[in-house]
Formats: C-alpha cells, structure tokens, sequence
C-alpha cells in the first residue's frame, strides 16, 4: 500500500466519522445516549465480522489472551462514546469536535502519569498551548446563566469525553502487548454493544422509521470508519497519518453549517487553530524523535 492510498484512507474514516456523530445529533432530541451507543455498537459488528473474515482474521479476531483487558477497554470507550453522544444534543457539532481536540494532549499527560514516559519541554509547551486553546473554545460556556447551562453541561461531557478517550488509548497501549489489533477492534464493538444494553431500563424510546434508519448507518458508517482506520494504519506510518485526523474541523464545519444551520464563532475558530497548532506541534516533533532514533539505531549493540 502506498503513503497516499493510507492518507485517502485516513481521510475517508474521518468523514465516516463526522457524518456518524451527525447522525446521532440527528436523532438526540428523541433517542437517549445509551441506546445511540446500542446502535452505533451492534450494527458494526457484521461489518466488522464480514472485515475479518474477508482477511482470513477470523480466528485471531476471536481470539482473546486479557478477556478482562477487552471488558475494561469497553467500559471505558462505552463511558467516552456515551458522554460524546449525549453533548451532540447539547452542543454544535464543531464545537464537540474541537473540545474533542483534547484528547491527544490528555493522552501525552496520561503516558507521562502512568506509563513513565519522558515529558520533554517541546511536549509540556506544547500541551500547556493546546490546553489554552481548549480553555478558550470553552470560556463562552464557562456562564452560570440559566440559558447557558445546557450548553455548559455539553461542553463539561465533551472534555469528559476527551479525558475517557485519553485513558483507552493508554488502555490499548498496555493491550497490545498481548492481543492484536483484529481482536481489540472486535471485542470492543462486542462489548460496547452489551454495556450499553444494560441502559435499556434507563429511558430508551421506539425510534420512528426515520431516526432508526439514522441510527442503524449510524452504526454500519462507524463500523466501515474503524476498518478504515485500521486500514490506513496497516499501510502508512503513524507520523503520516495523524496530522490528518484534524480534517475533522473541516467536515464538521461543513455538515453543522449545511445540515444544522450552524455558524462557527470566532472564538470557537480561535481555540480550534490554537489546538490544531499545538497537536501539530507534538507530531512535529514525535517525527523529528523517530528519525533521530532511526539514525541512531544501526550504531546500537544487540542490547540497544
């Protein structure tokens, strides 16, 4: 596989997953969170399971070395997707993106807490400038105000989101040491399906034809998006890939202007820039780290 088809298919899993997310804004007025994540779980697997077979993955896909490493993954994910789904209704949808924007600079704090990673200083200026820029998307919501208090709750859910998103990914940093890639994707759809089940006693409405169409491509999109994903990575190195997630801003901005009649403010711009510059600034960096590494290694003993 070449760079570019990685890039294409990149970019087409971070559409796939605007235009879930707007689904589900779509149906939020009407369908509680849990039963979205129901949905959006349950109508991936097929997809997901015709992916692997499809790879002759199969029996690596069902294959699981930490079931509870798995159960963990999804009671986390299932909390971030469940926090991101309720701020849809509450929130623009660019607005949920750039808050989301977060959650690379929480994962490099978390690597730092829990996996002993060294915090250098273009790191920490880095985070400290991202996390300036998320302040300054949410100071608008920051209002007591009576009227300002659904969206506060929305933007409260979102950073909620993005601190849960930080934790799966040290989660699945720690999980791939012993489980593949195939069973990570599988187990979580499998997992986030059953933990979401457990809300049915909590609220959950018969969707009209319309929202349960919405719901159901909902699901089979964030399913072809995860294949995607998976996809890009398989061909193109990390490095390559990452800047790319920030087309999201683009595609957001797009759909929550033409299909929700949603305008940007200049602030929300502001502090989106901000924490696209510093998440940039840390994949700038993390490249210039593994091409250091990369001259370095052919002069290092068997030991390293």
């Amino acid at each position: 596989m070449t760079p570019l088809r990685g890039i294409a298919l990149k970019l087409g899993s971070v559409f796939l997953f605007i235009v879930m997310a707007a689904l589900i804004k779509a149906t939020s007025q009407d369908v509680p969170p849990g039963e979205a994540v129901f949905f959006r779980s349950v109508f991936a697997l097929p997809v997901i399971l015709g992916w692997l077979a499809w790879r002759g993955e199969l029996s690596t896909g069902l294959r699981a070395e930490r079931p509870m490493g798995h159960v963990w993954r999804g009671v986390i994910g299932v909390s971030a997707m469940g926090c991101n789904f309720a701020a849809l209704g509450m929130l623009p949808l660019p607005e949920v993106t750039a808050i989301g924007y977060a959650a690379p600079l929480m994962t490099v704090l978390l690597a730092a807490l829990l996996l002993g990673e060294r915090l250098r200083a273009v790191r920490m200026t880095a985070v400290g400038i991202g996390l300036c820029g998320v302040l300054i998307v949410l100071w608008p919501r920051l209002s007591v105000d009576a009227v300002d208090r659904v969206a506060a709750i929305g933007a409260a859910l979102v950073l909620a989101s993005a601190a849960l998103r930080a934790m799966v990914q040290i989660h699945i940093r720690r999980l791939v040491q012993t489980e593949s890639t195939s069973a990570i994707v599988f187990y979580f759809s499998l997992t986030s399906t059953g933990i979401a089940l457990l809300t049915l006693p909590f609220g959950w409405t018969l969707p009209g034809p319309e929202a349960a169409l919405m719901l159901v491509t909902a699901g089979v999109l964030g399913g072809i998006a995860q294949i995607l994903l998976t996809s890009a990575y398989r061909g193109a190195e990390a490095a390559l890939l990452a800047p790319f997630d920030y087309a999201s801003m683009l595609f957001a901005l797009i759909i929550g202007y033409s299909v929700f009649g949603e305008v940007p403010t200049g602030t929300m711009l502001l502090g989106a820039g901000i924490v696209m510059a510093a998440g940039g600034l840390i994949i700038w960096r993390e490249r210039q780290l593994g091409i250091e590494r990369g001259k370095a290694r052919p002069g290092m003993t068997p030991h390293g």
